[in-house]
């Protein structure tokens, strides 16, 4: 087990402003993920996003990974940009990841308590399925690759009928998915089926905000509301519209939950 490291990539430079970072899910990379929410955020924040290994820009692990060390990968890119110039020394962060880029939100607040002004939790929750559920998974896709579960995926990611409506977008995030490494794919299945803050929501003091999907079925929005009703600084929002990826299903109402959100925790 190690720190993964972790290619950002700068979505929009605004060092004046606040610096928003993106965290991706499983099997998409952020660009795909994050991008038609962009023009939505840019007034707002400076907006830099990650990928999982051996998703979108970053390499591949070459060993598993758990969720504690993925937020500290976070930690460390945000500290190499800090060195670079491009997030200024005393610029406020904030965070918003989906799905596994949301469970990252938690272990961050969790292990970073203080790090960022307020912090996001996007289609997640403080479990994700089970631990022999991920660890199946895992298996499969280090077996016989990422195409094995692109059926189940489009299934679960997005609301009945986006797919017709949003051919392009759709289809690129089923092209991350099937272009993801195998390997770093199963690394980060073996992360989340370690994964369990439930019994740890009440000393997590950061402000939260947990965005729920109405459709989806991965994490319902009981999983937000559970957030919210346990730790004591957070509250849950439901999206109608979307599922599982919401920042590319309704990237204009996630945008305005984050912007709000945010700003009252400036």
């Amino acid at each position: 087990m190690s720190i993964p490291t972790l290619t950002p990539s700068l979505f929009h430079s605004a060092p004046a402003l606040p610096t928003l970072i993106l965290g991706p899910s499983l099997g998409t990379g952020s660009l795909a993920l994050w991008g038609p929410a962009v023009p939505y955020l840019k007034d707002h924040f400076q907006l830099v996003a990650w990928d999982l290994p051996g998703h979108g820009e970053s390499a591949p692990s070459t060993e598993g990974f758990s969720l504690g060390e993925l937020a500290s990968g976070v930690i460390s890119m945000i500290d190499a940009l800090r060195t670079d110039g491009v997030i200024a020394p005393d610029a406020t962060l904030y965070y918003a990841g989906v799905s596994i880029g949301g469970a990252t939100a938690l272990q961050l607040a969790n292990d970073f308590p203080g790090a960022f002004k307020a912090l996001s939790i996007i289609c997640s929750a403080a479990k994700i399925g089970t631990p022999e559920g991920w660890t199946e998974r895992a298996e499969l896709v280090a077996k016989a690759g990422t195409p094995a579960v692109l059926s189940g995926s489009a299934a679960r990611w997005f609301a009945p009928g986006f797919i017709e409506a949003n051919p392009v977008i759709s289809t690129n995030l089923l092209h991350n998915l099937q272009d993801a490494d195998r390997f770093a794919y199963a690394h980060a299945c073996g992360a989340l089926a370690g994964y369990d803050l439930t019994g740890s929501l009440a000393s997590i003091t950061d402000p939260l905000l947990a965005i729920a999907g109405a459709h989806d079925a991965v994490c319902p929005p009981s999983d937000a509301q559970f957030i919210a009703d346990n730790a004591p600084n957070a509250r849950a929002a439901t999206i109608d519209t979307v599922a599982h990826l919401a920042p590319a299903e309704a990237p204009e109402a996630t945008a305005a939950l984050l912007v709000e959100f945010f700003g009252t925790n400036a």
